[in-house]
C-alpha cells in the first residue's frame, strides 16, 4: 500500500469519525482501512486515534497531523490539476451532497451521461436535505435551496425556484380550501414541515400585497425527509410547500391541488457551494457546468 493511500485513508476516517464509514467511501474493506492507520502509525511511530469498541477519537498527534495530511492531498490534488489542464483528462473522486428532491429527480439521472463522458472520474453522490459542512464532511460541492451559512464558501448561483403550496382533494374537501397565509393559520390547517436538528419553529415566507412576510406555521408531521411530506400531501394528511418541479406533474393530474394562492411562497435560491481550494480543480469546474446547464431551465422561477 502506499503512503500516499495510507494518508488518503487517514484523512477520511478523520473527517467521517469511523473506519467503516471510511471503507465504504473509499470503496475499501475494513480490514484494508484498518491496516492503512496502522501502517501509517507505524511509520509515524505515534497512536493516529484512539479505538475502542463504541468509538474513534482522535489522538492529540492525530489531530496535529490532519492539518498537514490535508496540505499534502491538496498539493497532490493540485499537481494533479495542472496535469489534467494540459491533457483534458479529469481523473479522481468528485464528492458531491445534493437535497434528495433535486438529486432524485435533475442530478442522479444526468451522472452516467457525465461519467460516459470523463470514464476516469468517479462521483461519490450523497442525498440529504440536511445541512452538510463541506470541509468536516470532505465534499468537493453541495447543491443547496436557501442561503449560504458559511461564509468562507464560494457559492455559484443556479436559479431561483418557484415553489408552490398545496394539498390533496381529500385534505380540502375535509378541511376547507384555504385562499392566502392568514387563513393557514387561523383555521388551523395541518401545515407538513420539513425539520432538521436545531429547529425550533416552522415559518413559510410568503408574497402577500404588503410585501413577503413569514407566516409561523404548525402541524403534527414533520420530517427531514422532503418526498415523505410529498407522500404525506398525497395521503391527505395536510398541506405541504414544495418546489414546484417536485409536485408539477401531481397537480397536472389532479392528485394535488393548489392552495392559499393568494399568498404564494416566495421562490427559493437554487446554488452550488465549494471550498476556494478546490475552485481550480477541473473534474469539479466540469461537473458544475454539466449538471448546471441541463437543470436550470427546469428550475427557475417564472419571470
Amino acid at each position: 500500500m502506499s503512503y500516499l493511500d495510507n494518508i488518503r485513508t487517514f484523512v477520511r476516517v478523520y473527517e467521517l469519525g469511523s473506519m467503516s464509514a471510511a471503507g465504504r467511501d473509499l470503496r475499501i474493506s475494513p480490514a484494508v482501512t484498518s491496516a492503512r492507520i496502522s501502517q501509517l502509525e507505524e511509520k509515524l511511530g505515534v497512536r493516529l486515534f484512539q479505538r475502542t469498541t463504541r468509538s474513534l477519537t482522535a489522538t492529540e498527534q492525530g489531530q496535529a497531523f490532519y492539518g498537514g495530511a490535508c496540505e499534502v492531498l491538496e498539493a497532490v490534488d493540485a499537481a494533479e490539476a495542472k496535469v489534467v489542464n494540459i491533457t483534458d483528462q479529469p481523473r479522481g473522486s468528485l464528492y458531491v451532497a445534493v437535497p434528495l428532491g433535486i438529486g432524485k429527480r435533475l442530478i442522479a439521472p444526468l451522472i452516467p451521461g457525465f461519467l460516459e463522458e470523463y470514464p476516469d472520474v468517479q462521483v461519490r453522490l450523497r442525498l440529504t436535505d440536511r445541512t452538510v459542512d463541506l470541509t468536516t464532511e470532505g465534499l468537493d460541492l453541495a447543491f443547496f435551496m436557501g442561503q449560504p451559512t458559511d461564509s468562507n464558501l464560494r457559492m455559484r448561483k443556479i436559479a431561483d425556484v418557484e415553489r408552490v403550496l398545496c394539498a390533496a382533494p381529500d385534505y380540502i374537501a375535509a378541511r376547507g380550501h384555504p385562499q392566502n397565509g392568514t387563513a393557514l393559520i387561523a383555521d388551523g390547517h395541518e401545515c407538513l414541515n420539513l425539520r432538521f436538528p436545531g429547529a425550533t419553529e416552522f415559518q413559510w415566507r410568503l408574497m402577500t400585497p404588503d410585501g413577503p412576510k413569514k407566516f409561523q406555521v404548525a402541524g403534527r408531521y414533520e420530517c427531514d425527509d422532503g418526498d415523505v411530506l410529498t407522500n404525506w400531501a398525497l395521503a391527505g394528511c395536510g398541506v405541504t410547500l414544495k418546489p414546484v418541479f417536485e409536485v408539477a406533474d401531481h397537480i397536472a393530474a389532479g392528485r394535488l391541488v393548489v392552495v392559499a394562492d393568494e399568498t404564494p411562497p416566495t421562490p427559493v435560491q437554487l446554488a452550488c457551494l465549494f471550498t476556494h481550494r478546490r475552485n481550480q480543480d477541473p473534474k469539479t469546474r466540469l461537473f458544475m457546468d454539466y449538471v448546471i446547464s441541463r437543470i436550470a431551465p427546469i428550475v427557475r422561477a417564472a419571470d
